[in-house]
């Protein structure tokens, strides 16, 4: 505990850091064809600032009292049972898919050589883990409207060395978790869900990341909250949540919290693989693991924008509805996005795609608009079997890749973050509209 002292100069500390959020991060006025709209971003406050320097203050810096409360409230607010933060949305896919190769599950664990089925039209990582491990991703195109995977085509990519299914929710878009499920259920597969895009996103009235076995989540920047830098893995099955917490903690079969001690109650007494009986159970290691915790600052940040998610969530729907209704006489030359059925997307961006009667490329496009500040993003990496990295990596194709070379060709996206005001979601569109040659009312 702090004395009164420091209790009154942490007060004071406090007053100051409003003062200058007030000022530092007051908006600007928007200056169209000056000012860039970007694509994305964080939009932070002075709760932020205050709750990361009052972690500072405690001087503890690795996980603390700011990153205990993170977890419990974000479990609360998807509605799992167990949450742990990690270091990014990427590091959160490999102890996920890391997870479910653990020793500890036993005939059910995804051996080097098994199969897991997902998409090519995604980001690196959500496929990363399977190649480092030594499975084999398998990858089923896309369907061209919500961009996702095809549902249709999935139980023809299902053979007898398919473990499970990894995908992530494209742009915040929730992939057919019927038809998904209702596979995993049917041919005893792991279902592994990618929610780094698509907080707040729901299925037939439930969020998305609890249909599946295992789910995660990023903090990076231009997501729906950020920390800076980290991510979350999540579950309902403590089994899991263990495992998961051993990978992201070097490995260790202990799991003691930070600064914690024999929490199991026999830190000595346990006998594991060939070390010595009674070997100290915090140096005792059941799977190849790393150090991916945050830092409580990181955590004190989180908990500050996760108080405002719901708001955020909301400003992306509002943002997507308007962008929608503004491009609707775009139609003739570009795809504009559409909801999965059954669900109601927390988006992540808005894509459009081109068609084939496009009087524009898309790089023209592209060009055109950053020479405007319009900030653009293509859908990740298009068709990952297409990048350099994947040249001899060991994978499978499941039929034709034809939609997903499509996004790679003729898909991008803009934003529709909180701090785009309509004045600057109304100057992105009037541009993509002046280009294609339409004009708005």
């Amino acid at each position: 505990m702090e004395n009164s002292k420091a209790q009154v100069l942490r007060a004071k500390i406090e007053e100051l850091v409003g003062e200058y959020a007030a000022v530092a991060l007051a908006p600007q006025p928007f200056l169209p064809g000056i000012s860039v709209v970007p694509p994305s971003g964080k939009l932070l406050g002075a709760a932020e600032l205050k709750n990361m320097v009052h972690a500072s203050l405690d001087g503890w810096l690795t996980t603390g009292r700011f990153n205990a409360e993170f977890e419990k409230k974000l479990a609360a607010f998807i509605g799992v049972k167990h949450l742990i933060t990690v270091n990014s949305g990427s590091s959160a896919n490999l102890v996920a898919f890391s997870a479910l190769t653990s020793p500890k599950l036993g005939d059910r664990a995804i051996r080097r050589g098994d199969e897991v089925i997902g998409v090519a039209a995604g980001f690196p990582t959500t496929v990363n883990p399977i190649i480092q491990f030594g499975a084999v991703p398998v990858f089923v195109d896309v369907d061209p409207v919500t961009h996702n995977i095809d549902a249709t085509k999935i139980e023809a990519a299902i053979g007898p060395k398919t473990r499970a299914i990894m995908l992530a929710h494209s742009l915040g878009n929730p992939f057919n978790l019927d038809v998904v499920t209702a596979l995993c259920k049917q041919y005893g597969l792991w279902l592994v869900e990618d929610c780094c895009d698509a907080l707040g996103s729901t299925y037939r009235g439930q969020m998305v990341g609890t249909f599946g076995d295992i789910a995660t989540l990023s903090f990076y920047p231009a997501h729906h909250i950020t920390m800076g830098e980290g991510g979350a893995v999540f579950t309902n099955s403590e089994e899991l949540k263990i495992i998961a917490e051993s990978f992201r903690d070097w490995g260790r079969d202990c799991y003691c919290p930070p600064g914690k001690d024999n929490t199991c109650g026999k830190r000595f007494c346990w006998r594991m693989g060939d070390l010595p009986e009674g070997y100290d159970h915090k140096y005792t290691y059941s799977h190849l693991g790393y150090n991916l915790k945050i830092t409580d600052m990181q955590a004190a940040c989180g908990l500050a924008q996760l108080n405002k998610a719901t708001q955020f969530i909301q400003a992306r729907k509002d943002n997507f509805v308007f962008l929608k209704e503004r491009l609707k006489g775009c139609e003739e030359y570009v795809h504009l996005p559409q909801a999965t059925e059954h669900s109601d997307p927390s988006w992540f961006g808005f894509p459009i795609t081109l068609k084939e009667n496009c009087p524009v490329s898309r790089l023209d496009m592209l060009t055109y608009l950053d020479q405007n500040k319009v900030g653009t993003r293509l859908l990740f990496a298009g068709n990952l079997v297409r990048q350099p990295y994947m040249q001899g990596a060991h994978y499978r194709v499941s039929g034709d890749l034809a939609n997903t070379d499509n996004v790679m060709s003729n898909t991008f996206w803009i934003g529709i973050q909180p701090s785009l005001s309509r004045e600057m979601l109304s100057f992105s569109a009037n541009k993509i509209g002046a280009f294609l040659g339409v004009t708005f009312d």
